[in-house]
């Protein structure tokens, strides 16, 4: 069986407040799903939930992998199964340099049964992995020796979290908004860098407004999420629609889903 991401009849809800509302989505390791919809739609907070966040709910529904339920499972387990999420938000971590984070968590992710501190990637092999990489990522090898995002500009964050996807290599990849904040230079560099990382490598869910980071990560599948779930689903050519007409169409198609969309705010992790 090929590495699969099920989501079925996904409930959640924050403090009292529903967000997703039946989500139902599979994705197979090699292909590249986009992941699109208005504000408060419920992007994030269903990345958020997949990648396993304590502050969500799960009401009903399940998430499986490779048809295991991972809902018992902690963040950081769910990262050593093989799913990882670029941040739309990367938080700063002062006083740990990228070099020795990303150091513990490839090792982690490649040997998860690790006791911390023990058996970690050989210095000479990390540091000749991590410089292939850098470059490959068009990167100052500086870059290693600075704190994780601290003080980093936006284009740097979102940098950081493509070079994380790089080393750790996962089968599931969530993508937030990686585009956000960045110029058209700095996206272009972005979708290039992610196609050649993650191409026919790793299923991948990029949630995005455009279809910048799209061109060259090109979409087997577009959904659409409206009201806390998906309310349809097309190949590029819903992407591109979307793009150049947004989404007054699918509000008017779905109206239950917009009137809900409308009344809820996606809160901000």
């Amino acid at each position: 069986m090929s590495d699969t991401l099920t989501i079925k009849n996904l409930h959640v809800e924050i403090e009292g407040k529903p967000i997703l509302q039946g989500v139902n989505l599979e994705i197979k390791k090699g292909e590249t799903h986009a992941l699109m919809g208005p504000n408060g739609s419920g992007k994030s907070t269903l990345g958020l939930v997949i990648m396993g966040h304590p502050k969500y709910e799960v009401t009903e529904g399940e998430i499986l992998l490779n048809g295991e339920s991972i809902l018992e499972m902690e963040a950081d387990e769910r990262a050593r199964a093989g799913i990882f999420m670029a941040f739309q938000r990367p938080i700063a971590v002062p006083g740990v340099k990228m070099a020795d984070f990303l150091r513990h968590a490839t090792t982690n992710v490649r040997n998860p049964e690790r006791k911390e501190g023990e058996d970690l990637i050989p210095m000479r092999e990390f540091r000749k992995e991590i410089k292939d990489k850098m470059g490959q990522l068009k990167m100052d090898a500086e870059f290693a020796r600075r704190y994780v995002n601290d003080g980093f500009s936006g284009g740097e964050m979102k940098r950081a979290e493509i070079l994380q996807l790089a080393m750790l290599q996962p089968h599931f990849a969530i993508l937030d908004e990686t585009d956000s904040g960045l110029d058209a230079d700095a996206v272009r560099l972005a979708s290039q860098s992610i196609n050649e990382i993650g191409h026919g490598k790793m299923g991948l869910l990029i949630i995005t407004h455009h279809d910048k980071l799209l061109h060259y990560n090109t979409p087997d599948f577009t959904h659409v999420i409206l009201g806390g779930r998906i309310v349809e689903t097309g190949g590029k050519e819903l992407a591109e629609e979307l793009h150049e007409k947004g989404y007054e169409r699918i509000r008017n198609d779905y109206p239950e889903a917009a009137a809900v969309n409308d009344a809820v705010e996606e809160p901000v992790a």
